[in-house]
């Protein structure tokens, strides 16, 4: 309780997690009494980054970057815009499209959102949507960004779980594939309501020549998602083929791309995957400690009273993982909740770990568009201006549908793994 209450109160202060994950576990060592527990602390924190799978982060930051630097962003939604083509709330199916391409490249859901927000919402609003809904749907076209690969959050999880970092990027290729057919049907639904203006229409010789002028910066994602599929090489080396795709179709296509800037790109890489590594060495002593003070078990035994079936068991930890979204960042939750969920899951229950890690990140990642907190709706307000509680309003059929997407995720898990049969 101690540990606890500490942990709660130096988060709220604003001390950043990592650091308070490590501190709760300083405290609860000292609490305890058993100092020889120090001798093991950084060895542990060593073990938790150790491992050959993370090399993959600070590739797939890097890759984000330098796309952001050459231009690649743009192409690709001029790409989305000419395959939907004149239809009623073209711009919106265009966003989501868009966040769906981008998210195949990108990989974090603030990130995306702070770079759509800057593309898509004066678009939208030049063509006549409403400034706060535009703004909204861009939130939840970024949820896309850590469900579809490459994700920072599956290669986190694959870690905390010990499964292969190819198998859990595969497994959210179809689980992302849904959510946008699901957000295209409440566009379709809104669009007849409100009565959404129709995208501006293009010849057939024009949109030819976009998909033309656009198709190269495919080649990023092509080279990353079907090196993994094929099995041509694993999630670390085809995020580095995809970071030198990257920088070629910068360079060389969209030529907006300088290696000068170089050397800035790989100290902001290098700034934000410290913090997320930091977080899972943070991680890797919190969990040490929550077995050694056998938490998980106790856990365990009380949602044994509770769930009597896997599914059960997974609408449960649906709850959980909202809840703890709303106030958490998604790494941080992960690191928090998997320890002690997915060995509930695997060993009581029987619950594949691909498929559990699948329902985790999207839960998690839900939370970051669910108040009190709902970070991602704060970016977006910081780039357009809109403000987040009105976004949240405007665009609750998206959140009530992402609520659909979870509970047919805990029903259904074929559409986790069905690519990996």
């Amino acid at each position: 309780m101690l540990t606890s209450a500490f942990f709660l109160v130096v988060m709220l202060i604003g001390v950043p997690i990592g650091a308070c994950l490590c501190l709760a576990g300083i405290v609860y060592i000292l609490n305890s009494g058993d100092t020889v527990l120090f001798q093991s602390y950084p060895l542990q924190m060593f073990s938790g980054i150790d491992s050959y799978g993370l090399i993959a982060i600070p590739l797939f930051i890097l890759i984000g970057e330098i796309m952001n630097g050459g231009g690649i962003t743009r192409r690709l939604v001029d790409l989305a815009l000419a395959f939907i083509g004149s239809v009623k709330g073209g711009l919106a199916y265009v966003n989501i499209l868009a966040n769906m391409l981008v998210s195949s490249i990108i990989g974090s859901a603030t990130a995306q959102v702070a770079i759509m927000s800057q593309i898509m919402v004066p678009e939208m609003e030049k063509k006549g949507y409403d400034k706060t809904f535009a703004a909204g749907l861009t939130v939840y076209g970024g949820m896309l960004g850590p469900i579809i690969p490459p994700s920072v959050m599956f290669v986190v999880y694959s870690v905390l779980a010990q499964v292969a970092v190819g198998d859990m990027l595969i497994a959210g290729i179809l689980p992302g594939i849904v959510l946008t057919l699901l957000f295209f049907v409440v566009i379709a639904c809104m669009g007849v309501i409100y009565n959404y203006p129709r995208t501006e229409k293009r010849t057939l010789r024009q949109r030819l020549h976009t998909i033309a002028t656009a198709c190269p910066t495919l080649l990023i994602p092509i080279v990353i998602v079907g090196s993994i599929l094929t099995g041509f090489a694993n999630p670390t080396e085809a995020a580095a083929v995809g970071a030198l795709a990257a920088a070629l179709v910068g360079r060389y296509v969209t030529k907006e791309f300088s290696f000068r800037t170089m050397p800035e790109i790989l100290l902001k890489s290098a700034i934000y995957s410290a913090v997320v590594l930091f977080l899972v060495a943070a991680a890797a002593v919190f969990s040490w400690l929550l077995i050694y003070g056998k938490v998980p078990q106790a856990i365990a035994a009380w949602i044994q009273t509770v769930a009597k079936d896997p599914v059960t068991f997974l609408l449960l930890a649906n709850a959980i993982l909202l809840v703890i979204g709303t106030v958490i960042d998604g790494i941080p939750g992960l690191i928090m909740t998997v320890p002690i969920l997915l060995p509930i899951a695997t060993e009581i229950y029987g619950i594949d770990p691909r498929h559990f890690g699948v329902v985790v990140v999207v839960n998690l990642v839900l939370g970051l568009m669910t108040p009190p907190v709902g970070l991602s709706f704060f970016v977006a307000a910081a780039v357009t201006g809109a403000k987040p509680g009105k976004m949240f309003i405007v665009t609750l059929p998206f959140f009530l549908i992402c609520c659909v997407a979870l509970v047919l995720l805990s029903l259904f898990p074929s559409l986790s793994l069905g690519l990996l049969k």
